[in-house]
């Protein structure tokens, strides 16, 4: 948790945004995992968390935009509660922590919000991504619980996108922070990937660093031999000299803030010939991505530049052909590189994509492409100072996709099927880092983990 004042300014900050109505920000409940005593571990919504700060089940904030107000529904620990889960401070206590004085029992939620619309004063929220978050929405609103979503306040959603786009410093240290965290997990991934390993032993080992830094990972981790799968959670391989292990892995700060780092190593600890070609192609597309970062410039534009340098690269090696230009204007290249180059990054991994990806990565000028690969880059828009985003360009020998597009004839002009086809148990190869737009260019976050061949096998020899 920050100082009080800094969720006081964010709820004043809100203000300049909207100016009728008020806010609605319910906390997320404890989730059961097989039964109701019985629960996931608990992560707050990263909304409220930022607004309001506190990391606990049961409470609402509500911030008055006419008034100036700011108000905390939740009631205070009963006997019994304390006997299971221990003493907690007080909701007046903790309402100090967050600069707010207003406290209201949570049953006084309703009551609040039905005066509230009777004076014709208008409910803003953001849209539910959890089922019994839409219900509460739906009976404190008397909404019919399938338009709960459709009627999210896109005033709320935009002035919520505007501050949080924007990490203040204390912030960015929280992400360096998850981002030192990741190193150790990422080293220990290199130190750890030789033949005769399960996957999940490694996957296992790296989400406990994260756990004894008293949070957790920032998402599921992916870790795979079988790289070409972009999400691969499935860790019961064991590892076997010569393959590629693809690792996409970040720990969470105790106050929410994510990293995403990805590598890419080298089962045995050396790459082979034709491994090191492909990696040294996604690695100068990473270089050069982060290069071109800086406030004004379009990420889909960087986005573009790394399709051409990886076509490029493919093109040298003989898997890809003919004009580079035309090859990516025609998303030729999304064959081998199907994924956007990176998005936004700060307490959610994929930040506020939960608000709407394209409300979070375009505008009205920059929109989403429909085009295969391109159509899946989450962060278009042109960059500002204090953005925080990814850059993870990779290369995916896809046989499922290699087939499909053969069969149907797609881009013979640009792809070399006949060799594409040879390299069907190869993998896939992503680097990932987190980076910082500054006031003239950028910075990368963190203690700099491994990524050229030559340290990524000097850390594996130790």
């Amino acid at each position: 948790m920050f100082k009080a004042e800094v969720y006081t300014n964010r709820r004043n900050l809100l203000r300049k945004h909207l100016s009728e109505g008020l806010a609605l920000l319910p906390a997320n409940n404890e989730s059961p995992m097989n039964y109701p005593a019985n629960t996931f571990h608990y992560r707050q919504d990263s909304s409220f968390l930022y607004f309001f700060g506190l990391d606990q089940p049961g409470v609402a904030g509500v911030i008055d935009f006419e008034s100036g107000e700011d108000y905390l529904f939740g009631d205070d620990l009963s006997l019994d509660d304390i006997i299971w889960m221990g003493h907690l401070p007080s909701m007046k206590s903790l309402g100090e922590k967050v600069g707010i004085g207003n406290i209201l029992s949570y049953a006084k939620l309703e009551e609040y919000l039905r005066n509230a619309m009777q004076k014709g004063r208008t409910i803003h929220y953001l849209p539910p991504y959890r089922d019994d978050t839409m219900l509460e929405i739906s009976r404190l609103t008397n909404l019919p619980w399938d338009q709960v979503k459709s009627k999210a306040s896109l005033e709320l959603i935009r002035g919520v996108i505007a501050l949080r786009s924007i990490k203040e410093p204390v912030e960015v240290e929280e992400i360096i922070r998850a981002v030192d965290i990741s190193y150790d997990m990422h080293t220990t991934v290199m130190k750890m990937a030789y033949p005769g390993i399960y996957e999940r032993e490694i996957a296992g080992r790296i989400e406990g660093i994260a756990l004894s830094h008293g949070s957790m990972t920032a998402f599921p981790v992916i870790l795979s031999m079988d790289g070409q799968t972009l999400h691969n959670h499935y860790h019961g391989n064991i590892l076997e000299e010569g393959r590629l292990m693809v690792t996409d892995a970040g720990a969470e700060t105790v106050n929410h803030y994510s990293g995403d780092i990805t590598r890419t190593v080298p089962v045995g600890g050396k790459f082979s010939q034709q491994q090191m070609e492909i990696y040294e192609i996604v690695l100068k597309a990473e270089v050069s991505s982060i290069d071109q970062i800086k406030p004004g410039v379009a990420y889909r534009e960087i986005h573009m530049d790394a399709a051409r340098i990886i076509t490029s690269g493919l093109k040298e090696l003989g898997l890809m052909k003919g004009d580079v230009e035309e090859a990516v204007a025609a998303g030729a290249h999304a064959m081998f590189f199907p994924h956007g180059l990176g998005h936004m990054l700060g307490m959610d991994v994929h930040d506020m994509e939960g608000l709407g990806e394209n409300h979070v990565g375009y505008t009205k000028e920059i929109k989403r492409s429909d085009q295969f690969g391109t159509a899946y880059l989450r962060l278009g828009k042109k960059l500002q100072t204090g953005y925080v985003l990814t850059v993870e360009p990779g290369i995916y020998f896809i046989p499922a996709l290699i087939d499909r597009w053969k069969s149907e004839g797609l881009f013979t002009a640009f792809i070399n099927y006949e060799k594409a086809g040879s390299y069907k148990g190869f993998g896939g190869i992503r680097i990932e880092d987190d980076v910082l737009v500054t006031d003239k260019a950028c910075k990368v976050l963190g203690k700099p983990i491994p990524k050229t061949v030559e340290e990524v096998e000097n850390t594996m020899k130790k």
